[in-house]
Parts: structure tokens; C-alpha cells; sequence
């Protein structure tokens, strides 16, 4: 692992380089840019170190936000960063609660948390031509970081009819279609999914929904708008709007349904044992073209290095002298500069947070909980949706 940045990009001042664990290092470096000085915080993981790993930072539920310290703590890990852009506010559909929910697929533990959301139904800057909110940064059972995309892949079975899945713990399912929610969910209202549609966050909401639970096997209960309280651990519940309704509707308590669904990748032929969605910038080396190259943010984004050996987790400073930031194509350059072959663009503004142990005093006995590295551009941590964690075993 290298000590400093790369010769591909340009660095002044002061830089910091410190071991956080074997396999990890944390680095800090300001970099000059067209809008002013940038302080690039990052936090590079050895993947091919045994010891070695990163995984999914959540609050063990979709629907919910915490801060990314309290997240790392809590898993025991020993760094990260924030992650997928989420619902934030619901400022269009007075009344209904945002969920907290990520927008793009989720694995933790090689268990599929959620799918993606409609692409006209997402939060943050725009994807470059051609990506969905299906694209992923994930890491597969052979400790190999990847880019990818995670599509799901589900049906609702009642007797000879078989319906589409659409969704898995979304905070939107595509128009006239049945979504599952399962106890990874969490307590956050269900209302969310049956608003806008697939092209317009911000259209009305469904006035022709149903849901109903499934439990068993059986349906044992129904209703004619999402609820909202906790999924039991075993049931299913199913929501469904305008034609999805209809279907689901025409179930009574009793009948039988059988509810599969996961999450398949497009590429990967190991599965993934983490994943988190979020969209890519840089591929094989080059950036991907259309790439935001007028607006400057403190931004997040990782890293692949090394045939995915090796990941590079990066966070912009939200201080006031560097808040200006970097464009999403000065990003993929940046990313590219320090070696990267693909890069990943993460949720940014006043989530992007990189934590790590206090290795400046980790190492005295008692020393074990993270510290924040860079000034989020909030001036406090803002609760996000998942992060990446890091882990290490040394």
C-alpha cells in the first residue's frame, strides 16, 4: 500500500499518512482545483490482507438513518464512509413521512436487504447515460471489490397466477405493480412506496392501493392502505398500487401465497456479500462520459484497485475553507489519478463523513471508538441511510 498520493494528481501543503490496522491506512492530502483547495481524506483497504474486509453499515433496518460513527461502533469496525443516497425529505407529499430508505439494491452479509428504486424516483446529482439506480459497489465472497448492477428478481404465486415482485423494501415501487416488505424494513411507514411514479418523485400518490400480509403461506390480513409498525420476523407483507392493487385485492384472508424474491447480478459470478447502491464514474480506467462537469460538492466515492484487491474509500472536507469541493468528473480524475480502474460515486453534501480509530491514540489501551476525519459540510455528522464499513481482525 502506498504512502502518499499518486503522481497523477497534483498535491500541496501538508499530507498525513498513518496504519489504522494491518491492512488499512488513512491519508490526507489538499489538492489544488479550479474552484479552490480541496483536503481529500481517504481510507485505503488491503482486500487481499485475510484479516482484512469491508461490509454494509446499516441501522438494522432500511427504513432508518443513523450517523456513520455511531454505525462503525456499533458493527465494531474500525473505519468507513457513507453511503447510498437515500429519501430525505418528503417536502412534495405533505403528510407522508420519508423513510430514511436508500435508493439502490442492498446486500448484507449475502443476504439481499432491498432492491432499487424506479429511476425517475431517486435522490442526488444525475447518473451519467445509460446507469440505473441498479448499479452497485459491492464485495463478493472472494473478498474482491467489483462494480455491478443487482436486479430483482421475485414473483407472488396465488394458485395458477403468477404476478412480477417489483419491489423489496423500497421507499418506491414502480407504478402498477406489488412490492414486498419484510422485517428488515423496519417501522417506517409503507405510504411512501405508492407515491410518484417511475419518471416524477414528486407526482401524487396512488389513490388505488391495497396490501395485505402474509404469513405461512396464508394471507392473514388485509388492508386498503399501506400500514405502517414493524414486519413480524416470518411474514411478508405485500403492497400493491393501481393495477397491483386490483390483483391483491382480490384476496381473502386464508388464501394461499408464496412470496420469492433476490437480487441478480449482472456480471458477478461470485456472489456478493456486500453490496450498496450509489452510481459509477469511472470504468476500466476512463470516466464515464456525461459525467457533472459544472457543479463543485464535497463529495464521497471509492475506489478499485488492483483487480478489486484493493479499495480506496475517499471523502472530501466540509470545512469551510475547502468546501467547494470537486465536480463529479474532477472525482473520476481524482480517482483515476491515484490508480483507480473503477470508481463509484457515493452520497455526498452533508453526509459525506470518513471515520476511522483514533490512531493517533488507538493504540493506547481503552481507545475504541472511532473518530470523524474529516468537518462534514453540515458542521455535524447528518444520520444517512448505510455506509461502508471496515474491518479488521488485527
Amino acid at each position: 500500500m502506498g504512502a502518499a498520493p499518486a503522481s497523477g494528481v497534483e498535491t500541496t501543503g501538508e499530507s498525513a499518512t498513518s496504519r489504522i490496522a494491518p491492512g488499512v491506512e488513512y491519508r490526507q492530502f489538499d489538492m489544488p482545483t479550479d474552484h479552490g483547495m480541496a483536503r481529500v481524506h481517504l481510507l485505503d483497504v488491503d482486500l487481499s490482507d485475510p484479516d482484512t474486509g469491508v461490509g454494509l453499515l446499516y441501522p438494522g433496518a432500511v427504513g432508518a438513518r443513523s450517523v456513520v460513527s455511531a454505525l462503525a461502533d456499533g458493527a465494531g469496525a474500525v473505519g468507513g464512509i457513507n453511503g447510498d443516497f437515500f429519501n430525505i425529505s418528503e417536502t412534495q407529499h405533505p403528510g407522508v413521512e420519508a423513510t430514511g430508505a436508500p435508493v439502490g439494491p442492498a446486500i448484507a452479509r449475502g443476504r439481499a436487504l432491498k432492491g432499487a428504486v424506479p429511476n425517475g424516483q431517486r435522490f442526488g446529482p444525475a447518473m451519467p447515460p445509460g446507469v440505473t439506480t441498479e448499479a452497485v459497489l459491492g464485495v463478493g465472497f472472494d473478498n474482491r471489490a467489483r462494480l455491478d448492477s443487482l436486479r430483482l428478481d421475485g414473483e407472488v404465486r396465488i394458485g395458477k397466477t403468477r404476478l412480477p415482485l417489483r419491489g423489496l423494501n423500497q421507499y418506491a415501487l414502480p407504478v402498477g405493480s406489488v412490492g414486498a416488505f419484510t422485517s428488515d424494513w423496519g417501522r417506517t411507514s409503507r405510504v411512501r412506496s405508492t407515491c410518484g411514479t417511475d419518471t416524477n418523485r414528486g407526482a401524487p400518490c396512488s389513490t388505488d392501493t391495497h396490501e395485505v400480509t402474509v404469513r405461512g403461506g396464508r394471507v392473514v390480513e388485509s388492508a386498503g392502505t399501506p400500514g405502517s409498525g414493524p414486519v413480524a420476523s416470518g411474514s411478508t407483507v405485500l403492497v400493491g398500487r393501481e393495477a397491483g392493487a386490483q390483483e391483491l385485492r382480490k384476496l381473502s384472508v386464508g388464501d394461499r401465497v408464496h412470496v420469492r424474491h433476490g437480487l441478480v447480478a449482472a456480471q458477478s459470478r461470485v456472489p456478493f456479500r456486500f453490496a450498496l447502491g450509489g452510481f459509477p464514474v469511472l470504468r476500466g480506467g476512463i470516466p464515464l462520459p456525461g459525467l457533472d462537469s459544472v457543479t463543485p460538492a464535497v463529495r464521497t466515492a471509492a475506489g478499485i484497485f488492483d483487480n478489486g484487491k484493493r479499495l480506496l474509500l475517499l471523502s472530501l472536507d466540509g470545512a469551510p475553507e475547502f468546501r467547494t469541493g470537486l465536480t463529479i468528473a474532477e472525482v473520476a480524475q481524482t480517482l483515476r489519478g491515484l490508480g483507480a480502474r473503477d470508481g463509484f460515486s457515493l452520497d455526498g453534501g452533508g453526509s459525506s463523513t470518513l471515520v476511522s480509530s483514533a490512531t493517533l491514540v488507538a493504540r493506547a489501551p481503552g481507545a475504541e471508538s472511532v473518530t470523524v476525519r474529516n468537518h462534514p459540510s453540515g458542521g455535524a455528522e447528518r444520520p444517512v441511510a448505510n455506509g461502508i464499513g471496515v474491518f479488521s481482525r488485527g
